[in-house]
């Protein structure tokens, strides 16, 4: 009996954590995919797909991450790029990111062999280890004073 009820509540258990992961973010706004943080005030820029190496995962052409976001009437503040958020973007050319921005996230751009230049705004304290990891096409970056922390291997592989 209890092998029985135990079977039934792990059963339960997978199918709500499969159900929570299902969607990779909270919200869309410009073709851009957001996740609210915790506080409920900011938000960090995501992949599109339901995971980061979905083919849905396809950002393109040049993309401007703005200094905030509205969306259903309240306006939020974009804080960060998440991990992997960018990544295998094979049709990204080139990014701008705004001010209020603190963090690159661990593989953000990673792989996103079409990305040229990149210009990072002035709130921008961190990139992340492997951030920009073989966007070997990658010929212009601009990294503000701001920045104090560049993770391992952020920039490697690129020429």
């Amino acid at each position: 009996m209890k092998q029985k009820l135990f079977g039934r509540l792990a059963t339960a258990a997978v199918l709500l954590l499969s159900a929570a992961s299902a969607s990779a973010h909270d919200f869309e706004v410009n073709g851009i995919y957001y996740n609210i943080n915790s506080d409920g005030t900011s938000v960090s820029v995501t992949f599109k797909g339901s995971s980061y190496d979905s083919y849905a995962n396809e950002y393109s052409g040049a993309v401007t991450i703005p200094a905030s976001v509205t969306y259903s009437g309240k306006t939020y503040s974009v804080s960060s790029i998440g991990d992997n958020a960018f990544a295998g973007c094979s049709g990204l050319t080139s990014v701008s990111i705004g001010n209020f921005v603190t963090s690159i996230g661990e593989s953000a751009f990673y792989s996103c062999n079409s990305l040229t230049s990149v210009s990072i705004g002035n709130s921008v304290t961190t990139i992340g280890k492997w951030a920009f990891c073989s966007c070997w096409r990658l010929t212009s970056v601009v990294i503000p004073n701001s920045v104090t922390s560049i993770g391992n291997m952020a920039f490697y592989n690129c020429i």
